[in-house]
């Protein structure tokens, strides 16, 4: 169906694609996989057409066809609806001299109820959460009937129920002969869907194999080459300190009743569908939603890592180390101005112990990959230092390596005594590294579990 040739492309004087090459068969799932910074993303890029190589060549077989792209950083039209997100720029879609309302909703109807979207054609795009976004983000592409579909991160906000149904989605696809390039870290998705496997390394193509004959630790070898520790957050051996954060009966336009402590030393996960809540009780205790009812009680200072870092985390066209230490500004100013050598020796052990890559410190954070922006992000609010740490999906769209890196970053935290609540639309990760999880339904909390007694069937249970 498609072939791709010692394709190569360079940003300024880093190299992101060096002579890689890639084969899409007709109806099969091809995913792409590597580390953050591989080059997945620019490879799928070129390959939709939305970016050009600097060397290479990009063949499609047979008549010219839509070839349809999810990006991992969504490329919505906030202030337009969901019906004119789907619609606008769309070729099976009639335009005429009028805009008529109606057909838009009746258009994008049957696709909306295909990825599960609850939502009417005439809302905001804006107004959606991260992972109705990216819900809508697929209901377009799905629209466009393109032979091919190029699918980057497509689960990274998306709960069990909704990626179950993505799945028998992308199934569908393939009995149509529809082609899918899915590029991925969630290794189980990888098994489950994917017929063969292409992986990256440092922008080069090390090998393609087939899913069925592959293993994990192969996978993970071509992609890092290097031997992966991985850590679990063992047994708590002292008992969590003295209660940092208590909520009581809180509720905002989209909380009702939500209760809660977390003590100093404890890791506290949050699990929920899309919708339930989880991101909007990381606004309501950061003070971004205005709150009806309730109250929150804190001892010290709360950090936020919200879950779209795009719009909510970075500012794209500033430099790495400027929105690194954006939070703590006061302490590195001298009569008004910024220290730098304070400010880069106060950055540097960080970064290092994030494994963040970047060209330079002077590189703006829309130049970096996904995950190398999810990582500087995290580093944001770990520079500030907050007493209790709200972390929004922290691991989304970061490589297997990165997400040791965090899990680990986690741990320490907890052990120096702060209070983490961390929200995940992985179960496993929230079973590996909390020491309770609470589970969010329409705004409400249906559960809380101790490590001990939580299964992903008991979470899944109260969650739907």
């Amino acid at each position: 169906m498609l072939r791709a040739e010692n394709i190569s492309k360079h940003y300024g004087g880093v190299s992101a694609l060096r002579n890689a090459h890639f084969t899409l068969r007709a109806g099969e799932v091809h995913a792409l996989m590597g580390e953050n910074g591989a080059g997945k993303s620019t490879l799928a890029k070129i390959i939709a057409g939305s970016v050009r190589p600097d060397e290479g060549t990009v063949l499609v077989d047979g008549p010219p066809a839509p070839i349809a792209i999810i990006y991992q950083e969504l490329d919505l039209f906030p202030h337009l609806t969901v019906g004119e997100n789907i619609v606008i720029g769309n070729p099976r879609f009639a335009e005429g001299g009028f805009v008529s309302f109606r057909k838009i909703a009746e258009f994008c109807r049957p696709f909306l109820d295909q990825v599960g979207l609850d939502c009417g054609a005439g809302e905001l795009a804006g107004a959606l959460s991260i992972g109705q976004m990216q819900l809508l983000a697929i209901a377009r592409a799905l629209s466009m009937n393109a032979r091919i579909i190029l699918m980057d991160e497509p689960t990274s906000s998306l709960f069990d129920d909704s990626v179950t149904r993505l799945f028998g989605l992308i199934a569908e696809l393939k009995q149509r002969g529809v082609s899918i390039v899915y590029v991925s870290h969630k290794m189980d998705e990888i098994f489950r869907i994917c017929d063969r496997v292409t992986v990256l390394r440092d922008g080069e193509t090390i090998g393609t194999r087939e899913v069925s004959e592959a293993s994990a630790d192969e996978l993970i070898h071509m992609m890092v080459a290097r031997e992966l520790k991985t850590s679990l957050r063992g047994p708590v051996v002292t008992p969590p300190g003295e209660v940092a954060l208590s909520v009581a009966n809180l509720s905002t336009a989209k909380l009702q009743d939500v209760s809660f402590e977390l003590r100093r030393g404890e890791v506290l996960g949050i699990a929920g569908l899309v919708g339930a809540g989880r991101s909007e009780l990381g606004a309501a205790l950061f003070g971004l939603d205005r709150i009806t009812g309730g109250a929150i009680h804190r001892h010290g200072t709360i950090g936020l890592l919200p879950e779209d870092r795009k719009l909510q985390g970075l500012m794209m066209q500033m430099s790495v180390i400027e929105n690194s230490t954006l939070a703590i500004l006061r302490r590195l100013q001298t009569l008004g101005f910024i220290r730098r050598r304070r400010e880069s020796a106060m950055v540097m052990p960080l970064f290092d112990e994030l494994a963040l890559r970047c060209p330079s410190y002077s590189a703006t954070a829309g130049s970096l990959s996904g995950g190398n922006q999810q990582k500087l992000l995290l580093a944001k609010c770990l520079l500030a230092n907050p007493d209790v740490l709200f972390l929004d999906d922290p691991t989304r769209g970061i490589d297997v390596g990165a997400k040791e890196d965090i899990y680990r970053v986690i741990g320490e935290l907890a052990s120096r005594g702060a209070a983490v609540i961390f929200v995940s639309s992985e179960l496993p990760e929230l079973l590996r590294c909390c020491d309770r999880i609470m589970v969010m339904k329409c705004g409400r909390v249906t559960a809380t579990f101790g490590a001990p007694e939580a299964t992903q069937e008991k979470i899944m249970a109260m969650a739907s």
